[in-house]
């Protein structure tokens, strides 16, 4: 009995010992800023639910913007609703004292400051994560009166400049300036409504027209039209104080005013937000009323529950890295804090109806800051707010499997399966054929970008094609979102029934295209071996016009695979036959020599180069082809190595995957190398704000490359088998919990070059893991 106690006493002190460290070692990636901001370049991020919020105090005044997922006007834009300024007065924020910290462990952030006069004050801005609400609590040592203004630059019909076009679907488009329509804003109840509504008429009308589909119009789904976003601001012993106009960086604004009746020790300035596809504004303004009456009555527990799942959050996944034996923070160490802060980040969209956009995700902040020539409005962003570029979307949600962030990825899940239809009716009317054809460059409505299809066509060219040399024959990047689908399956059990058809469909599209195409070109369907042909295919937009490119040939083979390996409650006997079917008719990857080595081949044959992607190592990442651990690893390693276009593509900048690629072939000088370029404090003053790499800033597939990497260096997986620290530096102290398949959580603690703890959940799966620390 004595010797059970003890070990209880001993586990508990473990048990407690950890937790208290990973609390510290999280309080460690705080941002703690002790000098004002310049401008909205100098913002630090806050959010929660789908709201994400730009904050930072300038000459004494605290500023926000406001985004929320989802916030796509008639052009297609991704607007954001407004900026809001707080002026106290006295005040504190002026003064000689100042501080403002992102508070992860509570999702915040708190500004103290304090003047000449001894007059103080702390600010926490939060955002409730259950529900759209922005929280503003001020509490001061001496009463002072409070100000909040929500300042709209879209007061007024604005006609677009020249290339600022990029922000939204019609990029180089015959409508070339077009109209950002003015929002309405009133005083209402002591507060200010705002919100933005959708004419009926919207860019995906012209793309509908454009793309010869008004047969079938009527079924096709439409998130635009009538689309209306806004809210309410207002504040317990604040009136409305009239309205006045300004001018900030490049943009004029109409700001509207509520101030404090008299001055307090305590404000609270609340924004309720709603976005609905009402027939009315009367209806949109009924649901709003409804959503803040819900909140009202939940916002005693609102703060305490938001801050509980705050605390959730961080204990189910982190990384810390340290290899500074002084103590001091390092660059190596800012790879473990920046990982955190972008993990951060991805969180503030957690349940939101739309995915975090790759090009800045609801972060971006005034466009002349990213790039001087670009003196548009707060709502730019390039690369536009409703298209999906899935080449890059795919790098922002992979990481999530293994932080276990699966709530997180329903919003891209749900994305495909509202547009699935609309994929499959491009196949049904151009080509008579089923199965969803997602192309590159999407719509959120599930067609292709009007100007990416191509206003200047030859009548003769295919109506379901892109014409466009960078985009033709790319469709298999929607085979990354359903392997993400099938492996939340695997690693949590998710219920996937939901999203089977949106695999099955896509899986359906290739093997029916395929052979439709080679039906057009021949008598066959096959090649000599009962293979599909794949031409004319794609490998991303770099080997054009591929005969078998290797990139989807991997992709087809592990989706299928995977498809193959789930429980019968997702296939029929008859499915499951149809798939093991298609699977046999996959053909082989194809191989070359480089400086007399072997080598994976980007495609069997292609007929030019247009990009700079190294399409010849996605057999290895993402489609876990090659590895540590699995055959033919020094055939991707000779790849890495030797391949021309491989060495001349790498790079550490935006959506390069080198870092992913290094990790998961066991290269670990490689790996540290590029990942603690991608991981390093960015150039603006927030550290995780990369970018614009090829993309915008922050560039959200630069962060979210950059988590993969350091992922695959700490663990890779294979089946059931567990491989600990393959891409490890043994120099590198680190502490981290990571997911693996099968309901799998590892925890382990490297000091010194030695693993001092190694913790598996459940325990019957320890005798899966390897470790393989070189």
């Amino acid at each position: 009995m004595k010797s059970v106690t003890i070990l209880l006493i001993i586990a508990l002190n473990t048990l407690f010992t950890l937790s208290f460290s990973q609390h510290t070692e999280l309080d460690d990636c705080n941002i703690i800023w002790t000098s004002r901001s310049w401008n909205s370049s100098g913002s630090m991020p806050c959010g929660g639910h789908d709201v994400g919020l730009n904050v930072w105090v300038e000459n004494g005044e605290l500023l926000f913007y406001v985004s929320r997922s989802g916030s796509f006007d008639e052009n297609n834009g991704l607007l954001k609703l407004g900026r809001i300024r707080v002026r106290l007065s006295p005040n504190p924020l002026g003064g000689k004292s100042f501080r403002q910290e992102l508070v992860l462990k509570e999702g915040c952030i708190r500004i103290s400051g304090a003047d000449s006069g001894g007059c103080s004050a702390q600010i926490t801005v939060w955002t409730d994560v259950y529900r759209p609400v922005v929280h503003v609590d001020i509490a001061s040592g001496n009463p002072v009166k409070a100000e909040a203004i929500f300042e709209s630059w879209r007061y007024t019909d604005l006609v677009q400049r020249d290339g600022e076009n990029f922000a939204n679907s019609y990029k180089w488009g015959p409508v070339q300036n077009p109209v950002t329509f003015h929002d309405s804003l009133s005083f209402q109840d002591n507060g200010i409504m705002f919100f933005h509504r959708n004419r009926e008429y919207t860019v995906f009308d012209l793309t509908v027209m454009q793309q010869g589909l008004d047969s079938v119009k009527h079924i096709l789904f439409n998130p635009l039209s009538n689309l209306t976003f806004g809210g309410f601001m207002t504040g317990p012993g604040m009136m409305p104080a009239g309205k006045t106009t300004g001018r900030y960086v490049d943009t004029g604004y109409e700001g509207w005013i509520l101030r404090s009746k008299a001055p307090a020790k305590k404000h609270h300035l609340v924004l309720y937000l709603h976005t609905d596809q009402a027939s009315s504004p009367a209806i949109w303004e009924k649901g709003l009323k409804k959503m803040m009456s819900e909140a009202v009555k939940q916002n005693k527990n609102a703060h305490a529950a938001t801050q509980n799942w705050w605390k959730d959050f961080w204990k189910r996944s982190y990384i810390f890295v340290n290899s500074d034996s002084s103590g001091e923070p390092s660059v190596t160490w800012q790879t473990g804090r920046n990982y955190q802060l972008f993990r951060y980040m991805l969180a503030c969209n957690a349940y939101g109806d739309y995915p975090t956009k790759f090009n800045g995700g609801l972060f971006t902040y005034d466009p002349v800051f990213v790039d001087s020539q670009k003196h548009f409005t707060p709502d730019y962003r390039n690369w536009g707010g409703g298209i999906h570029t899935a080449q890059n979307q795919r790098l922002v949600y992979f990481p999530m499997l293994k932080s276990g962030d699966f709530d997180m990825m329903k919003a891209q899940f749900e994305f495909y399966r509202r547009i699935v239809r609309n994929a499959e009716l491009r196949s049904e009317v151009y080509w008579r054929h089923k199965g969803a054809c997602f192309t590159e460059q999407m719509e959120n409505f599930g067609l292709p970008n009007s100007s990416e299809y191509g206003w200047d066509r030859p009548d003769y060219f295919d109506k379901g094609m892109e014409y466009n040399a960078w985009l033709e024959y790319e469709w298999d990047t929607a085979l990354e979102f359903c392997l993400m689908i099938l492996e939340t399956q695997r690693y949590n059990g998710d219920d996937i029934g939901p999203y089977m058809h949106i695999i099955e469909s896509c899986l359906t599209f290739f093997n029916e295209h395929y052979q439709y195409l080679a039906k057009r070109r021949g008598s066959k369907s096959f090649d000599e071996k009962e293979h599909l042909i794949l031409y004319p295919g794609s490998a991303g937009e770099t080997y054009k016009m591929a005969y078998n490119a290797s990139s989807t040939i991997a992709a087809l083979q592990t989706v299928l695979t995977r498809l193959l390996e789930l429980p019968d409650q997702y296939l029929t006997e008859d499915k499951r036959n149809e798939w093991k079917t298609m699977l046999g008719r996959i053909p082989p990857l194809s191989f070359r020599e480089c400086e007399g080595h072997v080598t994976i081949a980007p495609a069997r044959l292609w007929e030019r180069v247009n990009n700079t992607e190294t399409m010849q190592l996605y057999p290895v990442f993402p489609w876990g082809l090659y590895g540590v651990g699995k055959p033919g690893l020094d055939t991707a390693i000779n790849t890495w190595r030797y391949d021309a276009d491989a060495i001349k593509f790498r790079s550490h900048v935006g959506w390069k995957q080198d870092n992913i690629f290094a990790a998961r072939l066991g290269l670990t000088d490689e790996a540290a190398d590029l990942t603690v370029k991608k991981l390093k404090d960015s150039e603006c003053r927030f550290p995780a704000f990369w970018g614009p790499g090829m993309d915008w800033t922050p560039d959200h597939n630069w962060g979210g490359s950059a988590m993969i990497g350091l992922q695959e260096m700490l663990m890779q997986v294979d089946g059931k088998k567990i491989f600990l620290l393959p891409a490890w530096p043994k120099e590198w102290d680190v502490h981290f919990r990571l997911r693996a398949p099968y309901n799998t959580t590892v925890e382990v603690i490297v000091k010194q070059g030695k693993v001092v703890l190694l913790e598996v959940l459940p325990v019957e799966r320890k005798g899966d893991v390897r470790l393989v620390w070189k």
